[in-house]
């Protein structure tokens, strides 16, 4: 009979090998022609998405819901923390359907290191399908896309959404090994 801890080591490693499995498959999509879409930067200046790539050829792109959504901002916290790490090995930005105004304001206040760039006003989310109408309001969803460009022409290679308990945000796991679990928790503004 296997022990607890046999099998707890074992039922890890098979999540492991199952996630490096799901990255492969994701992986294997055709990749997706996007257009040369156009935000603004922290300085409300227009910027063109094959400049967020600053000559790299690949790009972590974040679909931020924006300062509404409390569950993003956790995202974007975490994820900033890691920003030194991840930018050593590719470029990433965050995106969001916020003003510049609002946009500079809110990431400022949480000390992103992240750059981030305003889409407000355009389609952008929705042709990437991070966000719909639906009554006559736009709903976004949070998650990325992965993107690479060669010859001026922009490619999404992956994508994956962001919520409760995702492999890219570590508190999620950490706090389900708790007792008691999240035990009624949910992500806030201030701490």
């Amino acid at each position: 009979m296997e022990s607890l801890e046999s099998t707890i080591n074992r039922l890890q490693e098979e999540i492991f090998q199952k996630q490096k499995a799901l990255a492969l498959l994701i992986k294997s999509q055709e990749p997706e022609r996007i257009q040369n879409y156009a935000f603004k930067n922290t300085e409300n200046e227009p910027v063109h998405l094959l400049d967020l790539f600053e000559g790299k050829d690949e790009l972590v792109l974040i679909h931020n819901m924006g300062k509404s959504c409390v569950y993003c901002t956790m995202w974007a916290d975490t994820l900033s923390g890691s920003y030194p790490i991840i930018k050593n090995r590719v470029k990433i930005v965050l995106t969001t359907p916020d003003d510049v105004p609002e946009m500079l304001e809110f990431s400022n206040s949480r000390h992103w290191k992240i750059p981030c760039f305003s889409y407000y006003g355009t389609d952008f989310s929705v042709d990437l399908g991070f966000a719909s109408d639906k009554e006559g309001r736009r709903c976004y969803e949070p998650g990325f896309s992965i993107l690479t460009q060669k010859d001026g022409k922009i490619f999404r290679t992956a994508k994956d959404r962001f919520g409760p308990g995702d492999v890219y945000c570590a508190p999620w796991h950490l706090f389900e090994l708790l007792p008691k679990s999240l035990d009624g928790w949910h992500p806030k503004y201030k701490y």
